[in-house]
């Protein structure tokens, strides 16, 4: 019965897992639909849209190293030591959220939309450090050993990629509505005038049904995120670590950030991932631009996520399988080669829907190896981490911030690289037709630039340190 099936381990692991959706489904949200939203609905400059995407992103990297700091200091309660954060977070971060997709007003000034939307992402980020580090930690309170780390981590990054694939599909019915309401104005304008290069689309008020659709997937996304944050809560019970003594250190702040970033393992497995981090943010984070604008394939963005992230989600059991055999090292650097392939082929046949499609395969192959591995891979770290620094104590939720401030640091440079580029070259969102400079940016943000990231992250890893038996090779 479903109390027999929570009591058990699969079943802690699949409470587990339902903790990551809300993280994974308000980022994919925010990383398909947010430069669009602040662009074409809210009508704000492309400057201002990279300020707030980047200063946001930047704020969240910043905290999430302290708010780590703060949870390894946490005392134990009777739900945990991790589980209060998770709880006392969950509703405020839900309120931010929505808070993100909602305009005060029909037309809003920038002087008035930019504090808002920037003041909004702020406290959505912040809360969302605050729930998701300790969540990630809890990893390391599950009890077992390293192949339940490695199981409990595989199961969360199956739900957290049908998490990204529900978002998408949400996500993909708000840009349906955006491109039928948009489509249906610039037919209109092309049956009055004649089609220069550059054709404008009537102001907001031409959008009302797109606004609602946003402000509609907000409120889902957010009942979503209350029921697997009681799921979690219900279903997920810390274990003290059984290594931990009074005898042990609390390492003040700056100690412990010195001593993290002086540990090899930790400095080549975050450094790698940066690079990772940005290439595959680069690429994704332009997705929905690119295939409206460089591929004319706007109409079928929906199945084309879709089937990307169906491939993603298919592939994680196998990549688990994969580094168990040949080892986790091996598996990144076959993992990642598929997405410098596919986005080569796309860049050079971007019109051709039948291949677009099969390299989204392709890329959710890769995808699935960029969701899996550093989480399977950075217990490991922390482990070898502790043998050789016996006496220090709870750290390991600074480790996972720390990993989580440099994935999100690499997401913010390449949507704040994106936008300030787009705003150079002329992208005006206002143009129903952009210029050949927008279409060649959009090529190169999803292609050249994201295939040299990850070859210098493939380069990096070759000389990853730690072998399957948590050994450090001399």
């Amino acid at each position: 019965n479903l109390h027999s099936f929570i009591l058990s381990k699969g079943g802690l692991k699949f409470c587990y897992a339902i903790g990551g959706v809300p993280y994974q489904i308000t980022a994919v949200s925010m990383g398909i639909s947010m430069q669009i939203f602040l662009l074409d609905v809210v009508k704000m400059e492309a400057f201002y849209v990279s300020m707030i995407l980047f200063v946001s992103r930047a704020w969240d990297a910043v905290t999430d190293p302290l708010v780590g700091y703060l949870v390894s200091r946490s005392r134990w309660t009777p739900i945990g030591k991790l589980m209060p954060w998770v709880v006392l977070s969950m509703p405020f971060a839900i309120l931010s959220y929505v808070m993100l997709w909602f305009m005060p007003q029909d037309s809003m000034s920038q002087a008035f939309s930019v504090p808002w939307f920037l003041v909004a992402a702020c406290m959505f980020e912040t809360l969302m450090s605050c729930f998701n580090v300790p969540y990630l930690s809890m990893n390391m309170f599950l009890g077992g050993d390293q192949r339940d780390r490695d199981s409990a981590t595989a199961y969360r990054m199956t739900v957290e990629i049908l998490a990204m694939l529900l978002g998408s599909v949400v996500q993909g019915q708000v840009i349906a509505v955006y491109n039928a309401e948009r489509d249906g104005v610039c037919q209109q304008l092309d049956q009055t005038q004649p089609a220069p290069q550059s054709t404008p689309s009537p102001h907001a008020a031409s959008l009302q049904g797109t606004r609602k659709a946003f402000l509609t997937s907000a409120l889902v996304i957010g009942a979503l995120f209350l029921l697997c944050s009681l799921v979690l809560f219900l279903g997920v019970r810390e274990q003290q670590d059984p290594l931990c003594s009074e005898e042990k250190v609390r390492v003040p702040y700056l100690t412990s950030l010195k001593l993290l970033a002086s540990h090899i393992p930790f400095q080549r497995l975050v450094i790698g991932f940066l690079f990772c981090a940005l290439a595959f943010q680069m690429a994704l984070g332009n997705f929905a631009l690119f295939c409206s604008h460089a591929a004319g394939l706007g109409a079928h963005f929906q199945h084309i996520l879709l089937v990307l992230l169906v491939s993603a989600t298919a592939a994680v059991p196998l990549w688990q399988a994969v580094l168990i055999r040949i080892g986790k090292k091996k598996t990144v650097l076959i993992g990642l080669s598929p997405f410098v392939i596919a986005v080569t082929v796309i860049a050079c046949v971007p019109s051709n829907l039948a291949v677009f499609m099969t390299m989204c395969f392709l890329m959710g192959l890769s995808l699935a190896t960029m969701f899996l591995l550093p989480w399977s891979m950075l217990p490991d770290v922390v482990d070898d981490f502790t043998v050789k620094n016996p006496e220090c104590k709870d750290l390991e939720p600074m480790f996972f911030s720390c990993y989580a401030f440099c994935n999100k640091l690499g997401g913010g440079l390449s949507v704040g690289i994106s936008t300030i580029l787009l705003h150079f070259v002329g992208y005006r969102p206002e143009d129903c037709r952009h210029s050949d400079a927008v279409v060649s940016a959009l090529i190169i943000m999803f292609s050249p630039v994201p295939i040299v990231l990850l070859l210098v992250a493939m380069v990096i890893f070759r000389f990853y340190p730690i072998n399957e038996k948590q050994e450090t090779k001399p």
